[in-house]
């Protein structure tokens, strides 16, 4: 069975990623994308699936031990895991070396003390658990093929064959030094070149030293930040800059319920919140090569913007289900491609706009096609921001007229007008004033509970929606509002866990299913995040302070959240690392170190 989730370590190289559990088994690999097949799907299956567990020998009856120990070296993606065992002390280090060729994920054995019996076994299975590859030698390496792709299999140490699965058997004592590597290559082409493991190691942790020293956050809780940013930076598809949500598909939101869905894709809400926060943070080069990735992806048809796209700019993202994995726990099915993709949600073309605006403010080098991008984008918005949507969530219920959709559409025209206003563009600067008043007129008539004093989920709905949190963080009204305060309060009564994290919205009223889905889910670490950045803004600064260190307990030992947070297991759900956590993590770090929360 899969570890927990918060027993997973992230490793990548900005191209895809791998996630390596506490007992050193890989449980999920896609080669060579993020959105390619898994050769390693044991973490929505079994072992049949795929796994590559490299460790200390133990007995066939018996649980695969758990590193006593694990760290990344320093600032950086590389992995270490130690293990304490009566014969002694070993050490493992993983990683995946940035690409310029061959993908490849490292591990390297090193003896700390004693004489410690180790095994290795690689079981790979192609095409999501599906196909057993071919497995022979070819000049010495092993190497796997099946259909188009082939993994190649190096190491110094003696292997052999049993049960489908690839052994090494050998033993390390102090100062030995035993490397594996795969090198994934397209299966009609010559062999990948030899790996070179140490001088791999040694350049994998130069580009990650290198990177961080451009961060310029040096305030409180600073190693929370630069590890979130490391994590976006593994989520970023290097070639192109596009930023995918999470690496992974089908880890539930509820353990054994159906809510599991495909995040290797890329989200313009979470990609523009991304680039946010790494502009804000010294990243420059990360949110130019994003814009660059927009206006690629939404060129020659800015009129229909996806809420997704493929990280090269894709539009079709077929769903499908994958009936021969049970899923994570035993929760299915397991869906491959989103179906969400072409759902209508308003609110994205105010996050695309909001980002832009932001990059223009801070000074990213003007481009042409950017401006004239938004201006198309308002003039759709013209004909359309009163139709009801699906709304950030993604709902597979009814269209409603969500709240928080009509005020980023508000946020995408207020945004626009002050392009127009700088002299960058040019606009019906008259006739978008007109157009901004009368959204923020519509939301503040048709989507406020003045008996509750609350803003609501939609427009005559009694339900709220932690979304509504970014009323003030948006601009759409002052933080001292009193309609702000009320919703703010109003969430903190009704969307509260027991232990004080934000539920996204009621997933039930009454006998109704308000999302169209069965069952529950967890609380929804962004929306938590959001709530201590409102506390913050509206001066409640020590219980904002107090809620985001209560949120950063919530990490695992590595610094890695998921989507959500079961506060009935006390455990982390839904797919892994997820960017929409991450990225208010940063934001919010950086609004309490402004507020003085700190004395900063």
């Amino acid at each position: 069975m899969a570890g927990r989730i918060e027993d997973y370590a992230l490793i990548g190289d900005m191209q895809t990623a791998a996630l390596v559990c506490r007992d050193g088994t890989v449980d999920w690999l896609c080669l060579p994308r993020f959105d390619s097949h898994a050769i390693f799907a044991g973490l929505l299956g079994t072992e049949e699936h795929g796994f590559w567990r490299l460790g200390p020998a133990y007995a066939s009856d018996q649980q695969p031990p758990t590193a006593a120990r694990r760290s990344y070296r320093g600032d950086s993606l590389v992995l270490e895991s130690e293990w304490d065992t009566q014969r002694g002390t070993v050490r493992v280090t993983d990683f995946m070396p940035p690409r310029d060729g061959a993908p490849q994920l490292i591990r390297i054995v090193e003896g700390v003390s004693g004489r410690v019996p180790m095994r290795s076994a690689l079981r790979m299975r192609f095409s999501y658990g599906r196909v057993v590859p071919w497995v022979h030698k070819h000049e010495g390496r092993t190497v796997a093929v099946a259909g188009p792709d082939s993994v190649w299999f190096d190491t110094s140490a003696e292997t052999y064959g049993k049960s489908l699965t690839t052994y090494a058997d050998f033993t390390v004592a102090p100062g030995d030094r035993i490397a594996f590597t795969i090198s994934w290559q397209p299966s009609h082409k010559e062999p990948p070149p030899l790996p070179e493991p140490e001088q791999s190691l040694e350049a994998t942790e130069d580009f990650w030293r290198e990177w961080v020293d451009h961060c310029t956050y040096h305030g409180p809780y600073r190693e929370a930040v630069v590890r979130s940013l490391i994590t976006l930076k593994a989520l970023t598809y290097a070639p192109t800059g596009g930023i995918v949500a999470a690496p992974t598909t089908s880890l539930p939101e509820d353990i054994g319920g159906v809510r599991n869905w495909d995040y290797r894709y890329t989200w313009l809400r979470d990609a523009a919140i991304t680039l946010s926060s790494l502009l804000r943070t010294g990243y420059r080069e990360e949110a130019r090569a994003w814009r660059e990735w927009l206006l690629r992806a939404v060129a020659g048809d800015p009129e229909n913007l996806q809420i997704m796209y493929g990280i090269a700019g894709e539009r079709e993202l077929g769903e499908a289900e994958l009936d021969w994995l049970p899923g994570y726990e035993n929760s299915g099915p397991v869906r491959v491609g989103n179906g969400a993709a072409h759902q209508l949600q308003l609110d994205v073309y105010g996050e695309v706009t909001e980002a832009l605006h932001l990059a223009h403010m801070t000074g990213l080098a003007r481009n042409d096609y950017a401006s004239l991008l938004q201006l198309k984008l308002i003039r759709y918005l013209e004909d359309h921001w009163q139709e009801p949507d699906e709304g950030i969530w993604e709902v597979r219920g009814p269209r409603r007229h969500f709240v928080h959709s009509k005020v980023m559409a508000w946020v995408a025209v207020d945004r626009t007008i002050k392009l127009i206003e700088s002299g960058d563009a040019d606009g019906p600067l008259e006739r978008w004033r007109e157009l901004r008043d009368d959204i923020h007129r519509d939301v503040c008539e048709r989507g406020y509970d003045k008996e509750r004093n609350t803003f609501t989920q939609s427009y005559g709905s009694k339900e709220l929606d932690a979304s509504l949190l970014l009323i003030p963080q948006m601009g759409f009204l002052p933080p001292d509002d009193k309609r702000v305060i009320g919703t703010i309060e109003a969430i903190q009564r009704e969307l509260s866990t027991s232990d004080g994290f934000i539920l996204r919205y009621p997933t039930t009223s009454g006998d109704e299913n308000v999302d169209g889905l069965p069952g529950d889910e967890g609380a929804f670490l962004a929306c938590s995040f959001w709530m201590a950045d409102d506390l913050a803004m509206i001066g409640r600064v020590d219980e904002a302070r107090k809620l985001f260190e209560k949120l950063l307990s919530l990490r695992n030992d590595l610094g890695l959240l998921a989507e959500e947070w079961d506060p009935r297991l006390q455990r982390q759900v839904g797919n892994f690392p997820q960017a929409f956590s991450h990225v208010p993590l940063i934001d919010t770090a950086l609004r309490l170190t402004a507020s003085g929360a700190y004395g900063g």
